[in-house]
């Protein structure tokens, strides 16, 4: 263990003594690799709760759509509190609105599974290819 950095062998002690530095101007105390690495993996964090969280609206919207007798105030809910947090995440985070396609792509097929794993129904009966738009899933009336 000797040789491992801080970084390695502490995160949180490096991630208050690196944001020290920062406030306090103390660019020879930091490191640089490490914070560069580190603050592409938050925006990438962002992006990857976009798409996670675009996956469960889809999957419940389509739960919703091929299970209207199952419809209950438990999907609604999840519906609308999903389409609040991608709201608020999108409105905290602007520069995500550019890779809002990409993410809808992405999250459309992980949406698909989820719906045909908790449906139990034949995967055959959703469509791999998207039977509402990006636009619609965000839409607080809309209701497939």
């Amino acid at each position: 263990m000797q040789n491992q950095s801080l970084y390695e062998q502490d995160f949180y002690t490096w991630t208050k003594e690196q944001a020290q530095a920062l406030a306090q101007h103390q660019a020879e105390c930091l490191d640089w690799k490490n914070l560069a690495e580190e603050l592409a993996d938050l925006g990438n964090r962002h992006y990857d709760q976009l798409s996670s969280r675009l996956a469960v609206l889809i999957g419940h919207l389509l739960k919703w759509k091929y299970q209207p007798e199952r419809q209950g105030s438990s999907w609604r809910a999840t519906i609308r509190e999903q389409r609040r947090k991608i709201d608020r995440l999108l409105h905290k985070n602007p520069g995500l609105k550019g890779r809002w396609q990409e993410a809808w792509e992405e999250a459309w097929l992980d949406g698909r599974d989820l719906a045909i794993r908790e449906t139990g129904l034949d995967e055959s009966i959703f469509p791999e290819t998207p039977c509402f738009d990006a636009e619609q899933v965000r839409d607080e009336r809309y209701w497939p």
